[in-house]
Formats: C-alpha cells, sequence, structure tokens
C-alpha cells in the first residue's frame, strides 16, 4: 500500500487534487481512498488530504498517520507547522516551490523534488494571482516522481475532474510533469 499526505491551504485546491489522484489510480485498476481534514474550513486555512493505493481492498479507515510520501501544496506552512510528522525515512517530500531539491532544507533522511507549481498555474491563470490554484499542476509532478501512473492516464482524471478550465488544467499538468526536479 502506498500512503500519501497532501497539506495545502484551503481554496488551492488539495481535496480535489487528492481526488482526482485517486480517480486517476482507479482507473489503473488500483484499489483507492481519498479523504480531507480541514480545520477551520475556510479559504486560506490549513487542510491535509490522505490517499490510499494498494492492489487489493482498503480496510483501513483513519487518517494516514505515517505516509510514505508527503506533498506540500504551500510552501509558506514549511516551518509554521510540523509538516513531515510520520513521514517515513526515506520516503519523498514534494514541494512546490521554484527552488531546486538541494536548497530544501528537512530534518530526516528523505528524498525531496520540487514543482514550480504555483508558476505554473499562474502561467495558465489557474484561480487568480492573489491565489492561484496549484492542484493539477502539483499533480504532474508527483505523477513523475512517485511513478504511479502515465501521464495520459493523470489527464484523463484531470478533465473529468476539473469543473472549469479543463485545457488550462491539462496544460499545467503536462508543464508540471516535465518540470519537475526530484533531488536526494
Amino acid at each position: 500500500m502506498v500512503e500519501i499526505r497532501l497539506h495545502g491551504r484551503g481554496g488551492q485546491g488539495t481535496v480535489v487534487a487528492a481526488k482526482i489522484l485517486a480517480d486517476a489510480m482507479s482507473k489503473i485498476g488500483k484499489y483507492v481512498q481519498a479523504f480531507p481534514e480541514y480545520g477551520v474550513e475556510r479559504r486560506g486555512a490549513p487542510v491535509k488530504a490522505f490517499i490510499r493505493i494498494d492492489d487489493d481492498i482498503i480496510y483501513i479507515k483513519s487518517q494516514i498517520y505515517e505516509p510514505d510520501n508527503l506533498v506540500i501544496l504551500e510552501p509558506a506552512l514549511i516551518g509554521t507547522i510540523d509538516l513531515i510528522y510520520g513521514l517515513k525515512e526515506g520516503g519523498w517530500i514534494i514541494v512546490n516551490t521554484n527552488k531546486d531539491p538541494a536548497e530544501m532544507k528537512f530534518d530526516g533522511n528523505y528524498r525531496i523534488a520540487t514543482i514550480p507549481a504555483t508558476k505554473i498555474a499562474l502561467k495558465h491563470h489557474l484561480g487568480s494571482k492573489a491565489a492561484p490554484i496549484v492542484n493539477t499542476a502539483i499533480l504532474g509532478g508527483v505523477i513523475k516522481i512517485l511513478e504511479l501512473c502515465d501521464l495520459d492516464t493523470l489527464v484523463e482524471a484531470v478533465r473529468e475532474g476539473v469543473p472549469i478550465k479543463e485545457d488550462a488544467n491539462v496544460a499545467a499538468t503536462k508543464e508540471a510533469f516535465e518540470s519537475t526536479k526530484g533531488g536526494r
């Protein structure tokens, strides 16, 4: 089983990202769970979402306390709250940032990947300048780093899962897939 925890802010598409990724995994025959944990349930507040992926039926019904991998949609959360709690040694930390993976500092033995998802979302006019929606961009990098499915499968799930700007979201997904950098 692969367990992934996503951290973002309300309005960035964190919960929708989990759903789209789960839909893509379902398309290739995997069993999946995708669910959110909201805090104060308002735009801008920290949000967590969880995804489980397995070849067999998943019976666990709790949040993910020890994820295999971590996705950070909002880099401003780094250092303000403990994002890496429970992350398994050697797991991936995938961060929405323009920085190179070597510039990212986390205590522990983790692999780091970076995706310029905000830059990509702004380029494709996803959300607003003040509040870009980075979910489809981050997913392009997630599947590249974690090798969960092929890009065409994710694109199909994005087309089905976004309510507006379908072509712009697909373009952002593809661009992020090409722009992702994996490090140590």
